[in-house]
């Protein structure tokens, strides 16, 4: 059977018909399968006996967090402030930002008044940006709570090694900031296919490395946090006691490709339409652009996302309103106006482009979901 172009999945992903009389493009949440990769996750983290904090990021809807946390997520995790301030207005108030705050000029009063409100603890991992946070909410009633974040290996943010991690915790303590933990964030899971357990195993070391020495150093240590999608419940080992996944609850064409999802794993598609089959007879173009799909992809995919319906066509050349897909010779071609799905490579960038999802059931349209916090970046 043939497979995701340029990978070596199996076969096309499980996706339900497109309900009619969508205005296209259009992102299309299926509900049962979201609802089932809630589930699936939580009872992953559940029987291993770990929390469940996941990323928000993916989806940037309240309804699509609380949604997670109904099914058993202890609390969220953000990467801006903006995202932050958008889910404690929608009413949540466990809300960790997995990322190096710099508190300087409107952060740092934009930081305070957050702390005021919810449950917030931040990343951290420099004492200079410790020194930050810690001006950012003098005078609060309670301290804020920080992670240390340690790099496992994806060569981002993150201290280098354990000592390293403890000095930043003293840095902290020493400006009035509640340590509360370590986290890291095991990206390199992305690089290669079948790359996540091994990048598992390395959140793993890293986080028991940093978590020992701040115990040494007199520290607490409540929270050790890994996270990723391709690490995913491979990373609830050792001493992590919290996941932090994002892109399963939606999944894509990456993750199906990583087999960091199942095959019924993906809950949104995108649906385009076919606009034009004049120029050559080998190519068709829908109305999905760069400004829809996006054009990242990862080295090991070929093409912009993925047809299910039509699993030898690849997604060749995108332009900002246009996609350009090659029909290889001999295969099924979608017609001009036919409707079709398409499977992003990567959802979370897809998902900025849009104001709201299109949620269905059983291929019903049951609502249309604000993106609550799209262009919340900062």
């Amino acid at each position: 059977m043939t497979g995701v172009p340029g990978t070596t999945t199996a076969s096309p992903p499980s996706v339900a018909p497109l309900p009619e009389g969508l205005d296209t493009p259009a992102l299309v949440v299926d509900l049962d399968v979201v609802e089932r990769n809630a589930r699936r996750m939580a009872d992953g983290a559940l029987s291993r006996g770990v929390a469940l904090r996941p990323h928000v990021k993916t989806h940037k809807s309240v309804a699509l967090a609380r949604l997670q946390l109904d099914h058993g997520a202890r609390g969220i995790t953000v990467g801006t402030l903006g995202e932050a301030e958008v889910m404690a207005r929608g009413g949540i108030r466990d809300i960790f930002v997995g990322y190096p705050v710099w508190a300087d000029g409107p952060k740092a009063a934009r930081l305070a008044a957050l702390h005021s409100i919810v449950d917030l603890s931040v990343g951290v991992d420099s004492p200079e940006a410790a020194a930050q946070l810690g001006a950012a909410v003098t005078g609060s009633e309670r301290p804020l709570r920080v992670l240390v974040e340690i790099d496992s290996g994806a060569r981002r943010s993150g201290v280098a090694n354990a000592d390293a991690a403890l000095r930043v915790a003293m840095a902290a303590r020493d400006v009035g900031l509640l340590v509360i933990g370590v986290f890291t964030h095991g990206g390199h899971g992305y690089r290669t296919l079948g790359a996540g357990p091994a990048a598992a195993k390395d959140e793993i070391r890293t986080l028991a490395a940093a978590a020992d020495a701040l115990t040494a150093g007199g520290f607490s240590v409540e929270a050790i946090s890994a996270g990723s999608t391709p690490t995913g419940l491979h990373a609830a080992g050792g001493p992590v006691n919290e996941i932090r996944p994002g892109t399963y609850l939606l999944g894509d064409r990456q993750q199906l490709a990583l087999g960091a999802i199942p095959a019924d794993g993906i809950g949104l598609v995108v649906a385009a339409t076919v606009v034009s089959t004049a120029v050559a007879l080998d190519q068709v173009v829908v109305d999905a652009g760069a400004k829809t799909l996006t054009k990242d992809r990862a080295a090991f995919l070929e093409g912009f996302g993925m047809l299910p319906a039509y699993p030898d066509a690849v997604i060749e050349r995108l332009f900002d309103y246009h996609a350009a897909i090659r029909i290889p010779s001999g295969t099924p071609a979608p017609r001009l106006g036919e409707v079709v799905t398409i499977v992003p490579n990567h959802v979370c960038p897809v998902v900025e482009q849009f104001d709201e999802f299109m949620v269905s059931r059983t291929g019903t349209i049951v609502g249309r979901w604000p993106i609550d916090a799209r262009g919340r970046s900062r």
